[in-house]
C-alpha cells in the first residue's frame, strides 16, 4: 500500500534534510571565515565548536520541521506553499536558535554572519530539493506509479466535483477505485468512474481491497449513514477524508470556533468585519485615491474637456449603484454616452457597438479612463481602491434571485478594480464567473492581496476590450 512508501519516503526525507542542514551549516562557516574573509584569524572559536553545535541545531531543525507540518503529505498542496513552510519553519528555528545561543546561554563569541548565512543557504537548498523532488514524484504519478487508490462512499454533487479534481489533476497521484451508493444503479458511471453498489458493500470492499483512503462523499439526503461509514472506515484502519455536500454554502476555509468542546462553524467568514482590518484598509484607501487624484488629474482635466466638447450634456456621469451593507451611492464616471433619458439609461448594459456611446466615450471607456473619477468615490467612502465592482439596483434585485451568494458581495465595499478584473471578468462577461472571484476575494482578503490586485491592474494594463 501506499502508505508503506509513505513511511520509507518521510524517513529518507529526515536523513536528507538533516544532511542538507548539517552541509548549509558547514557551508556558511566557509563561506564567513574563508570566502568573505581570509582565515578565522585571531579570537574566532574554533571550526570544531561550530560543528559540535550541529549536534544540537540539526535534531532540533528536524524536529521543528515535524512539529511545523513539513512532512506532512502534500500532493494537492502548490509549489509555492511548501517552500513558504519551509520558509516559515527555518524563521522559527533561526530565531529560537539566536535566542538560546545569545541569551540563555550566552555563546556570544558565535558568528552572527555565519548564523544570517546558514538560514539563506538552508532555506535555498531545503527549497529547491523539496522542488525538485516534487517535480520528480508528478512526472511519476502522471505514469501511473505511486498511486494512492480511493474509494467514494456516497454519490453527491461534492462526489462528481471530487472525482473531476483527481481526473483533471494526475500529478496528484490518485486512483478512484469506485463509488458506492444505495440510490444510484449499479453500474452507473462518471467519467468512467462506476458505481460498485450500495454502502453495505463497504466493509466487505475494505477487507478484500486494499484502499489507501476512502472519502465520505454522501448527499446531504444520506448523511444517516455518516457514523456506520466512519465507523467502518476507523475499525478497517484506513485513512478517511470527509467531503461535505454544503460546500456551496460555506467558505472554502471555513472559520471555526470552540464552544464548550462544541464545533461552531460559521457560514460566512469575511476578515474586514475585524475593526482593524477595516482601518487598515480605509487608511490605504484615502492614501491612494489622493495620491491617484494628484497624478491623474491632467488626465482628468484633458478628458473633462472632451467629453465636454464631443457632446452636450454634463461632463460627469451619476450612477446610482449598490454598495456596503446593500446602501445605494452615486458612482461617478466620465459621460462616454450621449444624453439620453433615465428610464432608457436604466434598461440595459452597453453593448458592442452601441449607438448610444460617442466617439470619444468609446476611446474613454476602452482605456478605463472613465472610471477616474471614482477616485472621489474612494475619499468619500462610498468605495474602495479595491473590491467587487458595485451594480446597479435593478441588477442587484435580478441577480440576487438567479445566482446563490450573490449578495455576499455587499459585505465589503466596491472597488475601482478588483480580483475578478484582473482575472479578464470585466465588462460583458459572465456575471456567475466575476462573482466566484468576487467571493474568494472577499473569502481570503489581505492587505498584500490588494497590493497584489493594484499591482495586476498597473501590470496588465487598464484596456478592457469587453468595455464598449
Amino acid at each position: 500500500m501506499i502508505k508503506d512508501n509513505q513511511k520509507v519516503l518521510n524517513r529518507l526525507l529526515v536523513v536528507i534534510d538533516a544532511l542538507i542542514t548539517a552541509s548549509s551549516f558547514m557551508l556558511a562557516y566557509y563561506v564567513k571565515f574563508y570566502i568573505l574573509n581570509d582565515g578565522p584569524g585571531v579570537g574566532v572559536l574554533p571550526a570544531r565548536d561550530y560543528f559540535e553545535l550541529l549536534g544540537f541545531i540539526v535534531p532540533a531543525y528536524m524536529l521543528l520541521y515535524y512539529i511545523c507540518g513539513v512532512y506532512a503529505p502534500k500532493r494537492t498542496v502548490r509549489k509555492r506553499f511548501e517552500v513558504y513552510g519551509i520558509i516559515r519553519t527555518n524563521t522559527i528555528g533561526i530565531v529560537a536558535l539566536i535566542i538560546v545561543l545569545y541569551m540563555i546561554v550566552r555563546e556570544i563569541h558565535f558568528s552572527r554572519s555565519v548564523m544570517v548565512i546558514f538560514y539563506f543557504l538552508n532555506v535555498f537548498f531545503a527549497s529547491v530539493f523539496r522542488v525538485l523532488l516534487r517535480d520528480g514524484l508528478q512526472s511519476i504519478r502522471k505514469k501511473g506509479y505511486n498511486l494512492k487508490h480511493v474509494l467514494l462512499a456516497g454519490y453527491s454533487r461534492a462526489a462528481e466535483e471530487y472525482v473531476d479534481r483527481i481526473l483533471d489533476n494526475p500529478q496528484w497521484g490518485y486512483s478512484v477505485y469506485g463509488i458506492l451508493d444505495n440510490n444510484i444503479p449499479e453500474d452507473t458511471d462518471y467519467r468512467k468512474v462506476k458505481v460498485l453498489g450500495g454502502l453495505d458493500q463497504l466493509e466487505t470492499i475494505l477487507t478484500e481491497n486494499k484502499m489507501d483512503e476512502i472519502a465520505i462523499t454522501l448527499s446531504l439526503n444520506d448523511y444517516d449513514y455518516l457514523s456506520t461509514i466512519v465507523a467502518t472506515c476507523e475499525k478497517s484502519g484506513v485513512h478517511t477524508k470527509f467531503v461535505p455536500d454544503y460546500n456551496s454554502l460555506i467558505p472554502s476555509k471555513p472559520y471555526t470556533e470552540d464552544m464548550l468542546g462544541l464545533p461552531v462553524i460559521n457560514i460566512r467568514y469575511v476578515p474586514l468585519n475585524n475593526m482593524g482590518n477595516m482601518f487598515v484598509k480605509r487608511v490605504m484607501d484615502i492614501i491612494g485615491s489622493l495620491f491617484g487624484i494628484i497624478v491623474t488629474s491632467p488626465i482628468m482635466l484633458l478628458s473633462a474637456i472632451l467629453v465636454k466638447c464631443s457632446s452636450p450634456g454634463p461632463v460627469i456621469f451619476r450612477q446610482e449603484r449598490v454598495g456596503l451593507h446593500n446602501k445605494s451611492f452615486y458612482m461617478y464616471k466620465f459621460r462616454s454616452m450621449e444624453m439620453q433619458s433615465e428610464k432608457s439609461e436604466r434598461k440595459a448594459w452597453t453593448t458592442k457597438n452601441d449607438p448610444r456611446v460617442t466617439k470619444i466615450g468609446r476611446i474613454l471607456r476602452s482605456t478605463s479612463l472613465d472610471e477616474l473619477p471614482q477616485l472621489f468615490n474612494i475619499l468619500k467612502g462610498d468605495m474602495s481602491l479595491v473590491g467587487p465592482r458595485p451594480e446597479r439596483p435593478h441588477f442587484v434585485d435580478k441577480f440576487k434571485e438567479e445566482i446563490p451568494r450573490y449578495m455576499v458581495k455587499h459585505q465589503v465595499r466596491p472597488g475601482l478594480t478588483g480580483w475578478a478584473q484582473v482575472n479578464g471578468y470585466r465588462g460583458d462577461t459572465s456575471i456567475r464567473k466575476r462573482i466566484e472571484y468576487d467571493l474568494y476575494y472577499i473569502e481570503n482578503w489581505t492587505l498584500g492581496m490588494d497590493i497584489k490586485i493594484i499591482l495586476m491592474t498597473f501590470l496588465k494594463g487598464f484596456i478592457n476590450k469587453n468595455a464598449y
